[in-house]
């Protein structure tokens, strides 16, 4: 299987998305490198559609160690490995750009003669509570370059680390591929006092009679088993059904240790900071402004303060302050517990802010907190299927672009939507068409109320042990995110970069980031929503 030169099945789409005869003949099935994940979920992409969907996976597409099997010993070893900082004692001044150069070598101690290894890196300076992303570059030869621009003065440490070997990419790209169903669903059928519970996901293995639950609107695919007495219609709920076990050989599982080559720290061979000095008062106003949304690093932290690049954040720092922004607004939240996480933080911070109880599940809702004095409505509603969540009844079994398509919109409509960490362990084709579908209503949304404040909050980093690593690594995050970029950017549409807020920080990575990360975000959120008169 070799993502690098893709067969002509893989680089249509893949088969199972764009074949309509259902029926794959074996000797079609076997002779393709990628099995038809999916023979009956037919979807017929426009010329242009085919078009988008091969460009982003092309600007996915992750460099492959050279043919044949890796041994331990030969894969990339983080301790052995090192970084420069290319001329360490130059005159640094605020604004300036460093590089570092990253050597990487195997546990025997020889130079890694190939890429692809996953790596994170930043600067940052602890007394000052600052910090900043770097951007990577993969040189292809065991060598990376990786890029900071310095956004304060001070004394400046560099930190990179191994998130995965390249060896462990290779893993958990084949996993991706073949094994969408490492996370299974369950569902609950319910007449009377009778009830079954079956299995569920976007795809099912043929062979026995389903349940098809794909949704009308979106064409999003759903499939449960058929119960063997209820009818398909007496389904009451969906659940995170389970993870499968036994995932990797024995050969493999050695690419996922925790204290060895799961993000470790690369040494330094030399200095491992720097001096910058502050720049010449009149260069001041430009400093840390970028005009390019796409910029490298987007922000940077300053005293545990997150500041944008590309727009001006206002601190709301009292509650009244919050208020006041949304005062007579509806606040629509969508997507998973990260987003949830806005929800706890607005109604816990805001006193006015009251939750009122609708009688739904802890930790899956749907939510609402309601400000009666100024008129706020404050809702969260989870995305649809594939979601790991227990238990979401049918009934509030949603759509994120059917709910768009529900919403009248205008200046006083608030939409903030995350939606990343359940796909992680499907193709990615399943994502692109979740995200178009999304992208269809936001358009049409901002088509007919272009007032309406539509905000994206991008992925997180998180911690990754051995198991967490197969259903939910950065790396399958890192792609994602870097898909839902490019597929909204050229849109009227806001972004919170919850990545970079995630990697520049500090504190320890977290699925669930700390409250005072959450606090940034939501600043940069409501500075949108609410923009500072200049």
């Amino acid at each position: 299987f070799s993502p690098q030169h893709l067969d002509d099945d893989t680089v249509s789409g893949s088969n199972w998305i764009t074949e309509n005869n259902v029926q794959h003949s074996l000797s079609q099935t076997a002779k393709t490198t990628r099995k038809p994940y999916c023979g009956y979920t037919q979807q017929t992409l426009s010329k242009r559609e085919q078009a988008e969907q091969e460009s982003l996976l092309a600007a996915i597409q992750w460099p492959k160690p050279p043919d044949g099997k890796i041994a331990f010993e030969q894969s990339t070893d983080p301790t052995h490995s090192d970084f420069v900082i290319v001329k360490p004692s130059r005159f640094f001044k605020v604004g300036d750009q460093l590089e570092v150069l990253v050597r990487m070598k195997d546990f025997q101690g020889k130079p890694k003669q190939y890429g692809g290894d996953y790596l994170q890196a930043r600067i940052h300076s602890p007394g000052l509570k600052a910090g900043a992303a770097g951007r990577i570059v993969d040189c292809h030869n065991g060598l990376y370059k990786v890029f900071f621009t310095l956004l304060w003065p001070g004394e400046v440490k560099v930190s990179v680390s191994l998130v995965h070997p390249s060896e462990a990419i290779q893993v958990l790209m084949r996993l991706r591929e073949e094994r969408p169903d490492r996370v299974y669903f369950k569902s609950s059928f319910k007449s009377g006092r009778y009830s079954e519970t079956t299995e569920c996901n976007v795809c099912l293995p043929g062979g026995l009679p389903v349940c098809n639950f794909t949704d009308l609107y979106t064409g999003e695919p759903w499939f449960c088993y058929k119960p063997r007495k209820l009818s398909c219609a007496s389904r009451i709920s969906h659940a995170k059904g389970g993870y499968l076990k036994g995932l990797l050989t024995r050969e493999e599982s050695l690419f996922f240790q925790s204290d060895v080559n799961i993000k470790r720290p690369i040494p330094s061979s030399g200095p491992d900071s720097v001096i910058v000095k502050p720049k010449a008062f009149t260069d001041l106003s430009s400093m840390d402004r970028a005009e390019d949304p796409t910029a490298s690093p987007s922000g940077y932290y300053y005293e545990d303060q997150w500041r944008s690049r590309t727009h001006w954040i206002h601190n709301f720092n009292k509650s009244d302050d919050i208020t006041e922004c949304l005062q007579g607004k509806v606040i629509h939240l969508f997507g998973d517990s990260t987003i949830r996480q806005w929800f706890e933080y607005l109604t816990a911070f805001v006193p006015d802010l009251v939750e009122f109880n609708l009688g739904s599940p802890k930790n899956v809702g749907p939510f609402m907190s309601v400000d009666l004095k100024h008129n706020i409505l404050l809702k969260f509603r989870c995305h649809g299927p594939p979601i790991r969540f227990s238990t979401v009844f049918s009934s509030e079994l949603r759509y994120i672009a059917n709910e768009l398509n529900s919403i009248v919109g205008g200046r006083n409509t608030v939409i903030a939507i995350t939606i990343w960490s359940h796909f992680s362990t499907f193709p990615v084709e399943v994502y692109i068409r979740r995200l178009r579908n999304i992208r269809r209503a936001v358009v049409q949304l901002l088509d007919r109320s272009p007032k309406t404040s539509i905000v994206i909050r991008t992925a997180n980093v998180q911690e990754l042990g051995p198991e967490v690593s197969l259903f939910n690594s950065d790396w399958y995050s890192f792609q994602l995110d870097s898909v839902m970029r490019r597929m909204f950017s050229g849109i009227a549409v806001h972004f919170v970069d919850a990545w970079e807020m995630s990697v520049a920080h500090y504190l320890p990575h977290n699925l669930h980031p700390n409250e005072i990360i959450v606090k940034n975000q939501i600043d940069a959120f409501l500075s949108y929503v609410c923009p500072l008169q200049t």
